[in-house]
């Protein structure tokens, strides 16, 4: 839906809410045309179900207000002296029309001041469980949001295992686009295995279910995505049931906020012109300097100089990431991300006779790689020159320009594109030119040559980006704890600082301040 649609939409529950509950209003001691008015209405609303009046906040947030409104739909009831269980069971189950049965039908009265206190301890513990998952929804969805890391291809700086915090309000917290979902999951209900929002798996603007969904809209932030920052997005090529399938040509699709949430590093952002030489990123001719947290790894074939060459002690014993195999049953050894730092040591063990980098060769294509297309000759280790897309910024045209950016154009920025022998057509209009309408970024791994990353699927939107990264709370290494890793930063100069300790001590703190405040309040 567009804004315009939504408010139409919106227009039309205000005069159905109207019409249910005008009479209920009148009995509340409130005037008729008080329940048609959109937003007054529910000032007037809190005051009958004698609720505070920040709950009208509630109604008109994403996924938060499908909870709020059933807890309105059934303080409404209680309200009106409708308490059984049968009562709270009708006004769900008929999505609130059971008002117009009160309203219309039923020989109720008002209760003014009437008990807010739970009647049972189901009733205490629903009320709670409620509220707490209203809390986390809007903690989840608008500030911080917990993310694991799946793979290795931040390894040294971001390991498998790691628990984070995802600050949801440094770029700019997203209101979701899915306005009927699960909350606190992403696109599957855990155990059911269904999907957890009302979306179709075609991109049908008809369909009523897609009818539903909320346009693209972003609470300003107030940091912008810098240079090597890392990054949590949506995956922009996550449209098929594998997620490795990078065909346009799609058959399954997925709204933007319920695509596969990824953690890359953003090498590359608006306006920048990006080169891979070797694997190495430069930008606008100038190679990329990580921070010193960030530890590149490239695979590398070795052969041993002895039989005591031991692959899976020497792994262990030079902290080399990922797997390692033979090589059609040769003498040589495939290690798949080793870091600098490790190799340094590794080509000096007596058992190893020659260590030689397995870089693809310059101008052999890979089809695999972005644009997917055969007059680009690029691969995972050359790859380029490319401009990143920069909102506002014009580019120039034509056949050989356009299978890098006709997926910008069509997909990401919903034109309509063309090709009638050399000529290209944009919503009908012969173009020459195109003008960008929002910020594209560039996303990759540390571990060069085992990241699936922008090399397969190319620019990243500013409408994928989830959030920043900013705190491991708890390390696993599928084993035992990483205590090392506990409650430390994501970014900064310098060894990462854990600071549970401190931590623990000020919990520990705390807990004792409260004891002792309840303990003098009993003595008093």
């Amino acid at each position: 839906m567009t804004l315009t649609e939504w408010f139409i939409f919106i227009l039309i529950i205000q005069v159905i809410h109207g019409l249910g509950t005008w009479k209920l209003y009148t009995k509340a001691g409130k005037q008729a045309w008080e329940a048609f008015v959109p937003v007054y209405n529910g000032v007037v609303l809190m005051k009958i179900i004698n609720r505070p009046q920040w709950w009208i906040i509630l109604l008109f947030l994403p996924v938060v207000n499908v909870i709020m409104f059933i807890v309105v739909w059934v303080e409404t009831a209680r309200s009106f002296g409708k308490n059984s269980y049968l009562d709270t069971f009708l006004a769900i189950v008929t999505l609130g029309f059971y008002n117009f049965y009160l309203n219309y039908i039923a020989d109720i009265n008002y209760v003014e001041n009437r008990n807010l206190n739970p009647k049972s301890s189901s009733g205490e513990w629903t009320s709670s469980i409620l509220f707490a998952i209203v809390a986390a929804t809007i903690v989840h969805t608008y500030f911080i949001q917990p993310f694991t890391i799946p793979s290795s291809s931040l390894e040294k700086s971001l390991l498998v295992g790691d628990f984070l915090f995802v600050s949801k309000f440094h770029y700019g917290a997203r209101v979701p686009m899915t306005s009927v979902a699960a909350p606190m999951v992403h696109d599957t209900i855990p155990v059911l295995k269904n999907k957890s929002y009302l979306f179709d798996d075609v991109k049908d603007s008809n369909s009523w279910k897609n009818k539903l969904q909320l346009p693209y809209l972003r609470i300003p932030g107030f940091e912008k995505i810098e240079r090597n920052d890392i990054v949590v997005f949506n995956q922009p090529a996550d449209t098929l049931l594998d997620m490795n399938d990078f065909n346009p040509d799609r058959n399954y699709y997925k709204p933007i906020d319920k695509k596969t949430n990824l953690v890359k590093r953003c090498v590359a952002i608006a306006g920048d012109s990006l080169e891979v030489r070797d694997g190495f990123v430069y930008i606008n001719g100038k190679k990329n300097e990580l921070p010193d947290r960030a530890h590149l790894q490239f695979s590398y074939l070795v052969q041993p100089k002895t039989n005591q060459f031991n692959p899976k002690f020497l792994k262990e014993r030079y902290d080399i990431t990922d797997g390692f195999g033979i090589i059609n049953n040769q003498n040589t050894y495939y290690f798949s991300a080793i870091s600098d730092e490790a190799l340094v040591k590794f080509k000096d063990n007596p058992n190893v006779a020659s260590i030689t980098p397995n870089i693809k060769e310059k101008g052999v294509r890979d089809s695999n790689i972005f644009p997917h297309d055969p007059n680009y000759n690029w691969n995972v280790d050359f790859f380029g020159p490319l401009y990143i897309p920069e909102e506002g910024k014009t580019i120039d045209l034509n056949l050989e320009v356009l299978p890098l950016y006709k997926r910008v154009i069509t997909e990401y920025e919903g034109n309509t594109l063309q090709v009638k022998g050399n000529q290209i057509f944009i919503n009908g209009e012969l173009s020459n030119t195109y003008t960008f309408k929002q910020n594209y970024y560039w996303m990759m791994g540390d571990n060069r040559h085992n990241s699936i990353d922008a090399r397969a699927w190319g620019f990243v939107p500013f409408t994928h980006v989830v959030g920043k990264p900013v705190f491991i709370w708890m390390s696993w290494d599928g084993k035992n704890p990483r205590w090392e890793r506990f409650f430390t930063t994501v970014s900064g100069n310098g060894k990462a600082t854990s600071y549970l300790i401190p931590f623990l001590v000020l919990l520990a703190g705390w807990i004792g301040f409260n004891q002792w405040k309840k303990r003098k309040k009993a003595t008093s």
